[in-house]
Parts: C-alpha cells; structure tokens; sequence
C-alpha cells in the first residue's frame, strides 16, 4: 500500500446508552504552513478529497465498522456531484455542508441530485437566518455546537419546530450533561466526554476481571513462569477458548491442531502469550463499556507501538503498546488512574506516562491524544521537533486501524465456527 500522505480520523457521535451510531471524517493535509487557518481544500476550491481516497482504497470498515459517516462537502463537491465517482455507498455517508453555505439554483438542483442518489445531507451550524434557510430543507441532520452561548436555545428551537430532524451535538464535554442530553430522543454527541479520567469511583471489580488482571499481572512480570500461566488460564474458560482458538488460527499457522492449554503456552512462549494475553483481557475486561473505548485501547496500542520508532524509541515498542492499552484503563475499571494502575503490573515508564503523564512515553501519548482531537495544528508543531514526517503519522495510524480491524474480523470468524 502506497504511503498515506494525508492524516485521516473518524471521530465517533454517541446515541442513547453510549452507542456509537456513526462518525465523522477529520482529515488535514500535513504540508500545510504551520499558521494556516484554512483547509486545503478551501485553497483548491475543493477539488478533491484525500480522506476518501484512503477510505476507497482500505475501506469503510476500519473507519466506521459499517456505521454512517459524516463527511465535510463544499459547495463544489454539490455543484459537481462528484461523490457519485467515488464509489463508495451512498446510504453511508452524511454529506455535512456548512449553514452558511451560499445558496443558488444551481446549488439547489445540486442538492436534490444528490438526495436522488440516496445520500443524506447534515447542516454543519445553526444558519444566521434561522431554521428557514433553504439548507435546513434538504438535511436530515443539524450540528449544533454545545460551546455556543445559545446553544440550549437553539437546540430547545429545533425539537420544538423540526422534531423529525436529527441533532447532533459536537464538543460534549462531560458525561453528566451528556446522560441528561441523551434522553432526548433521536440526538448524537460527539466530544471528549466518554474519555474523561476517573477520579473516584467503584472500588469493586466483577470476579471476571479479577481473574484477568490476576493473568495481567503474571505476563507481565520479568521471566514470568508459563507453568503459571496455564494453570491461571485453564481456570477461566473465557480465556481458555481464546487461547486454543488463537493457536489454531490461520495467523499462527501451525500444521497440527493444539488442544491443550499447556501445549498452547509451550509453543507460543513468553513474547507471544503475553501479546495474545494482553489483547484477550483488555478486550474482555472492558466488553461492560462503550465499544469504542475498546477500540481507542487497542487503535492506541498499536498506534504508539508503530510511531515508537519515529520517536527513536524502538526498543520502547512494548512499553509504548503497554501504555496506549492501559491508557483508559481508569474508564474501564471505574477508578482513578492512580488507583486502577496497582491492579496491573507494568514497569516505571508506562507508570509515569499514564499516572504522571509525564516522561518519554507520555511523549509519544500526547502526540497521539492530538491526533485523536484531530488537532492537527499541535500534531505538526510535535512532528518538525521530532522530525516525523506527514506521511509517516498517516500511515502509522491507517496501519493501527487496519490491524485493530483484522483482530475483530479474526475474532468474529472464531466465534462463528
């Protein structure tokens, strides 16, 4: 696959119950000055996508998993109808126009083209001459931004006079407004709420995931015994159908079928039991959470794993996996970071980069942390200080995504043999 030389993240939008039901695309062009304020397409009239060049040629499924995805559209990319060349299905993207997009015949004649081809159209902002602009007619969504002034009037304003109309809220910013918002029916949401760290919470942990971080705890010591490791394995089932499916996948390649647990611990041996550990337990210690929390652990993981030696940091390639997996680890476990690190055994660095947040890991974190708020303006400022260049991140993160999609994909086939 060709380098991806544009940075590319879909952000995920919240229904009821912190189900994702869709995303939004973010992408940014990394050659962009510095101080440039406006998108690269605004320079080129918005004669191209390169977000959905990369989606048309990995796929929707690693982005969105088959979910709608909301997709920034210029008045161009109307007049043009060009979505209809990219081949990919029109009932997954939500074309998102800005409110204050000039309106005109031929934008109008563009508009019902489009919604002809079955694609839904959003209103990006709360148009300056009210809920009568043309715009609001062709859309089935409305973005409002939770950090304006007025958006409580403005939101209380559109259910009450266009109750079929879908809201989404962008920047939520904590929880508690978010399980009030959410019981308004037919609302997305969209911010760092679901990431919040913890600062206190529940001290008590479901016997399930004990057992695990007891397992957790044991691949991660120095020279861990695999004796120990079977014995603890073969008393969780869970765990142990996991372990036997892994050994006998296609991606192991054995030619003789294993169906002992301590064979299975023999012959992968340390390095590779603790990978396959580690990825079995994070997914099952937070399948009681948010499904994206799962996915941001392991899209983290890998992510700072691949970005460990553009940092110069390659023999720190299993610490920085360790750190992205624990990173929300407060989330899943319900207590403060502080709190939820001592029932994991991980080495000093990973601790001072997820309870400190400090040091030469969390480094490599907080680049990571731009990337995910699509704050591509810090994301540049870190890679000429580090000397990364722009196709490197994009194809860092695309690789993370594709793996963490290929995991899925080989755990969905297992569950259906």
């Amino acid at each position: 696959m060709e380098r991806m030389s544009v940075l590319i993240v879909a952000i995920p939008l919240f229904g009821e119950n912190m189900t994702v039901k869709a995303y939004r695309l973010c992408d940014h062009n990394p050659n962009l000055a510095l101080d440039t304020k406006d998108d690269f397409r605004g320079k080129m009239q918005g004669f191209d996508q390169p977000g959905l060049e990369i989606i048309q040629k990995i796929g929707l499924d690693p982005f969105t998993g088959g979910l709608p995805l909301f997709v920034d559209t210029t008045r161009f990319h109307v007049l043009t109808g060009m979505y209809a060349i990219k081949n990919i299905p029109a009932d997954k993207l939500i074309l998102t126009l800005p409110a204050n997009l000039e309106i005109d015949s031929k934008v109008l004649i563009g508009l019902e083209g489009l919604r002809g081809s079955g694609y839904s159209v959003a209103v990006d902002g709360y148009p300056e001459d009210g809920l009568e602009n043309h715009l609001i007619g062709f859309s089935e969504h409305i973005i409002l931004d939770f950090a304006d002034k007025k958006f409580q009037q403005r939101f209380d304003e559109v259910r009450r006079k266009l109750p079929d109309k879908q809201i989404v809220v962008a920047n939520m910013p904590d929880m508690g407004m978010y399980e009030k918002l959410s019981r308004k029916s037919f609302t997305l949401f969209t911010g760092t709420f679901y990431k919040n760290p913890i600062t206190s919470g529940s001290s008590e942990i479901s016997p399930l995931k004990v057992n695990a971080l007891r397992l957790m705890k044991q691949i991660n010591e120095e020279d861990f015994d695999l004796k120990n490791i079977a014995q603890t394995v073969e008393r969780d089932p869970a765990l142990s159908i996991s372990l036997l499916t892994f050994i006998n996948s296609p991606a192991v390649g054995l030619r003789t079928k294993v169906d002992s647990i301590g064979n299975a611990v023999a012959i992968l041996g340390q390095k590779s039991v603790q990978r396959w550990a580690t990825v079995a337990i994070s997914m099952g210690i937070s399948e009681d959470k948010p499904g994206e929390v799962t996915k941001l652990s392991l899209v983290r993981a890998k992510f700072a794993e691949n970005l460990a030696p553009l940092f110069e940091m390659a023999i720190f390639q299993n610490s920085l996996f360790m750190t992205g997996l624990f990173s929300l680890l407060d989330i899943i476990l319900n207590k403060s970071m502080e709190e939820a690190i001592k029932e994991v055994a991980v080495d000093n660095l990973v601790h001072e980069a997820l309870v400190a947040r400090t040091g030469s890991l969390y480094k490599v974190m907080e680049f990571i942390y731009a990337y995910e708020h699509a704050n591509w303006h810090k994301l540049s400022i870190m890679a000429i200080q580090n000397g990364i260049k722009g196709d490197q991140i994009g194809q860092a993160f695309i690789d993370a995504l594709v793996w963490y999609h290929q995991l899925l994909a080989s755990i969905d086939e297992q569950a259906e043999e």
